[in-house]
């Protein structure tokens, strides 16, 4: 699958489901656009929160069409969500109505870049298999605040064979701009999760506790739920689970 023509697909409104599992190998980014006033802000968030916010590309101010890809922010990813005053709006399908000339865009990486060297090296996709967003989770991991920017940390969540744990943390640690190694390791109630079938974005994925261990990858839903509380007049971003897909392959499928 190339992306272009994914992303073609998506601004014709007729690819409007998650993106895991498309255009293997590219990297996928997570979206967040504010008015500029709140830039500084969210820029100083994110760097120093680099596990869950790790920066792919800021651009300009207006700037529609970034860098990573020959895409056009506001119709090329599948769906998108806005939040006004710190609360859900809506969820829509392109956001031209919507944009603003003083909007920074934030490109953040995203763990769907690795999920093909998961596959690759022999590690299953439950949510994919299944045909799901993957869950994610609200946690009570603490982030650095910036600014009116503050909160805890999301994690999305795959159930790894038990055999197969460490091999999935040698793979995504290669993939620092992807949020890289896990976060967390099964106990879900260490980091205030209590039902891993009642996730607070996604879908639950049915596995056997038996014989998988739910592995917790920091998440760019974060900035989300750090806008719940930092209350700009508008933010916008991707709909979990409904990424950028860029132009760039990601060199770390190089490495082994």
């Amino acid at each position: 699958m190339e992306p272009y023509k994914e992303r073609a697909a998506m601004r014709k409104e007729e690819n409007t489901g998650t993106t895991s599992g498309l255009c293997e190998g590219y990297i996928q980014t997570n979206m967040v656009t504010l008015p500029k006033e709140y830039a500084f802000d969210f820029l100083l968030f994110c760097m120093r929160n680099p596990k869950p916010c790790p920066l792919v590309e800021v651009m300009e101010a207006g700037q529609t069409i970034p860098q990573s890809a020959d895409a056009d922010i506001r119709t090329d990813l599948p769906r998108y969500r806005i939040y006004r005053d710190g609360k859900f709006s809506e969820e829509v399908l392109n956001i031209s109505d919507v944009w603003q000339d003083d909007f920074v865009t934030f490109l953040i990486g995203c763990s769907f870049t690795f999920e093909k060297a998961l596959l690759d090296g022999g590690i299953p996709l439950f949510h994919q298999e299944q045909k799901k967003v993957v869950p994610m989770f609200d946690t009570t991991i603490p982030l650095e605040p910036a600014g009116i920017f503050k909160g805890n940390m999301v994690v999305s969540m795959r159930a790894v064979p038990n055999h197969l744990v460490d091999q999935a943390l040698a793979i995504s640690d290669r993939f620092e701009q992807s949020h890289g190694s896990p976060v967390h390791i099964g106990s879900p109630e260490e980091i205030g999760i209590n039902d891993l079938q009642n996730p607070d974005y996604g879908e639950a994925v049915e596995f056997d506790s038996a014989e998988a261990t739910p592995v917790f990858w920091a998440c760019g839903v974060t900035p989300q739920n750090a806008a719940l509380q930092a209350k700009p007049p508008i933010m916008i971003t991707h709909a979990p689970g409904h990424m950028l897909i860029t132009d760039q392959l990601d060199p770390n499928y190089n490495d082994g």
